[in-house]
């Protein structure tokens, strides 16, 4: 139903010919403005952000017939979300790794990571970008994950590009259950379905794509070489992230599910490289162009010298160990990132004497966006909630990470092993603006890209798209994780398409008699893959490995593992709902 007044606007999703389909079809030329900008024509993403917003705004004016000032308020809405939280997190991430890059206590963490990998660049990529990513996935979400990690593996000496190839794709199994699981949650209080029953069909979806992301970024990191040295740990890994991510989330909390998987894949490859060598690691940096760290470098040249001269092998000895680890050195290496975990855990879940997830959320302040609020309304004539913009100034990932990263350089600037490590928390803070500074140009893709999406989303344009793919009946359930897809491709997030259209799966599940917790978790399942392609995260990986204006670029270098991925599990989704795969649900 469309109602258009001079007080309200009801958003419908037939306006063009009193079609689903043509008005789907109209809808769906922001989004092909966006990608032709980025991927054919090759503009920077702030400009195809830019031109793509100007698109939805012109579609959703004089095809959805949304009164113009009700689609400029969206888009100041959607604007002023994706500054904050979503780019305060983005920039909060960054600039925390640059407290660690400031201290020097970074490249003691590269040797840590050198250690725990057998000095294989190649695995240390896996271990970071995956189970490391996921673990900051699992806490923060919103783009840190990509933010952290690129700059990680940027440190590695890897190429620009596969680091931000490897971190966008490794970015995609962790997701369903992101942020607490945030996704799974606000889809379940927008159906009025079961959390519980929504994330055990997730656990045996995701689970599939976290077994082979791993063997999926030592490709993109170093091609068959890399598959035919180092694959026996990548299937460890992933094999055994699935299995803790399939457990979790099926028998003990869904909201740990990725601090979990993060972990126990992380303890697997501890274990597993106990007995076992990777092949070809010093081959593999030269083809990399990977840097070794001083220690590496000695060791390599005392191994390859073989009859060299003492007084050489002396040197190389006394240097090596005047770098060696100690364990002081390994524990402030880890403390910012054991830290996160500590900070973002009594965030979300410490509820003994105090509830401290109830107390930061208090803080929050909600605010009717002005005119919006009371002009855009559903069927029903009520108000609709995304209007209501929470301006949450406390409890966001990002200022979190702001606390984090503050008691970091303190405890940096108080034990700096006599100026070896030299750091101040005056400039860690003068840091912020540079950071901010950097990060202009993607933060305004960023901005530009919510504000398309709230449009999009406020016009009816989106729900459009959706209603249209959910005439295809039973054949939904091939096309359920599209959907995702597509909602977590425009607006970054996976919650986000969750909201879009989670209610819209329920509906389309009841219709066709398929299970609305498949049809939602296929929703939430879809969505990872479309992450790794959201100009959003495009953008923040861009700017972390020091590529911006090449969002295109990386765009192409991942886009087909991405509509692969979608492949795989649209035709899971499918088959879970026949009597061939359909054991699987719970």
């Amino acid at each position: 139903m469309w109602r258009n007044s001079v007080d309200q606007f009801t958003p419908s999703t037939d306006p063009v010919l009193n079609s689903v389909m043509w008005s789907a079809i109209v809808a769906l030329l922001p989004l092909l403005t966006f990608f032709i900008l980025l991927a054919v024509v090759k503009t920077r993403a702030h400009v195809a952000g830019a031109f793509a917003l100007l698109a939805a705004l012109l579609v959703g004016i004089f095809a959805f017939q949304m009164p113009a000032g009700l689609a400029l308020l969206s888009a100041t809405q959607g604007g002023v979300f994706g500054a904050f939280p979503v780019l305060w997190i983005v920039i909060m991430a960054v600039w925390l790794y640059q407290v660690t890059v400031l201290s020097g206590r970074f490249e003691d963490l590269r040797r840590v990571f050198d250690v725990i990998g057998k000095g294989d660049v190649r695995l240390q990529a896996v271990l970071i970008a995956f189970c490391f990513g996921g673990l900051l996935e699992a806490l923060a979400g919103f783009g840190a994950p990509v933010a952290i990690t690129a700059t990680m593996l940027l440190a590695l000496g890897l190429p620009p590009l596969r680091a931000a190839a490897a971190v966008l794709v490794a970015n995609t199994a962790p997701v369903a259950f992101g942020a607490m699981a945030i996704p799974i949650t606000t889809a379940a209080g927008l159906t009025g379905l079961h959390a519980t029953d929504i994330a055990s069909v997730v656990g045996r979806q995701a689970p599939l794509l976290a077994t082979i992301v791993p063997l999926i970024l030592l490709f993109i990191l170093d091609g068959r070489k890399g598959l035919k040295d180092c694959w026996p740990a990548a299937l460890v890994v992933g094999f055994s992230f699935a299995t803790a991510q399939f457990l979790c989330s099926n028998f003990f909390s869904y909201e740990l599910t990725d601090i979990v998987a993060s972990l126990v894949g992380l303890g697997a490859a501890v274990l597993f490289f106990r007995v076992w060598t990777p092949k070809g690691s010093v081959e593999a940096r030269e083809r990399l162009g990977a840097a070794f760290d001083a220690a590496s470098k000695n060791t390599a040249s005392t191994t390859t010298a073989g009859g060299g001269s003492r007084r050489a092998t002396a040197v190389a000895v006394s240097e090596a160990a005047a770098d060696r680890l100690t364990p002081t050195r390994t524990w402030l290496a880890l403390f910012p990132y054991f830290l996160v975990i500590v900070v973002f855990g009594i965030a979300k879940l410490w509820k003994l004497g105090a509830d401290v997830p109830a107390f930061l959320a208090s803080t929050d302040v909600r605010i009717p966006w002005p005119i919006l609020h009371d002009a855009l309304v559903n069927a029903e004539g009520k108000p609709v909630s995304s209007t209501i913009y929470s301006f949450q100034w406390l409890s966001t990932p990002g200022t979190l990470l702001l606390i984090t990263g503050l008691i970091v350089a303190f405890v940096y600037s108080k034990y700096n092993d006599g100026g070896r490590y030299p750091i101040t928390v005056a400039n860690a803070v003068k840091e912020i603006g540079r950071t901010i500074y950097r990060m202009r140009w993607a933060g305004l893709t960023i901005i530009t890209v919510l504000a398309l999406a709230y449009v999009m989303n406020f016009s009816g344009q989106t729900v459009s798209i959706g209603t249209w793919l959910a005439g295809t009946g039973t054949f939904f359930a091939f096309l359920s994780p599209v959907l995702g897809w597509i909602g977590t491709a425009v607006t970054g997030s996976d919650t986000s398409a969750n909201a879009l259209f989670a209610k819209l799966q329920q509906t389309a599940g009841l219709k066709a008699g398929i299970d609305p917790n498949l049809l939602v978790a296929g929703n939430t399942s879809g969505g990872v893959v479309g992450k790794l392609i959201s100009p959003q995260n495009l953008a923040i990986a861009a700017s972390a490995v020091n590529l911006e204006g090449k969002e295109s670029v990386i765009l192409r270098k991942v886009v087909g593992w991405s509509v692969a991925l979608l492949l795989v599990l649209c035709t899971l989704s499918y088959l879970q709902s026949t009597h061939l795969l359909g054991w699987m649900l719970p």
